[in-house]
């Protein structure tokens, strides 16, 4: 099974057709989130696709996609009603 990352995808779209399709686009990879930020586990080639979609739907003049990695070795802690990040153990993106 090959290695995946806990990673926090965060945009902000002007425009709301853009705004549904980055949503979209994010889920496809997400296990978890709100509206605009995404907790997903993504392998190195899932990530540079990731990029790649982003760059291809959002306007860089005026919209914004943030991907950071998280670090592994950071405790996690899930507030409220929250469920903390877990990879699964198959995961389909699509």
């Amino acid at each position: 099974m090959p290695h995946r990352d806990l990673h926090l995808a965060c945009y902000d779209v002007a425009e709301p057709r853009r705004l549904s399709a980055a949503l979209k686009l994010a889920r496809r990879y997400a296990t978890g989130g709100q509206k605009s930020a995404h907790e997903l586990f993504l392998t190195c080639a899932e990530r540079e696709a990731l990029v790649t979609d982003m760059r291809a739907l959002l306007d860089a003049a005026t919209d914004r996609f943030l991907l950071l990695r998280l670090d592994p070795r950071s405790k996690l802690f899930a507030l409220g009603k929250a469920v903390a990040p877990a990879d699964p153990d198959y995961f389909y993106v699509g």
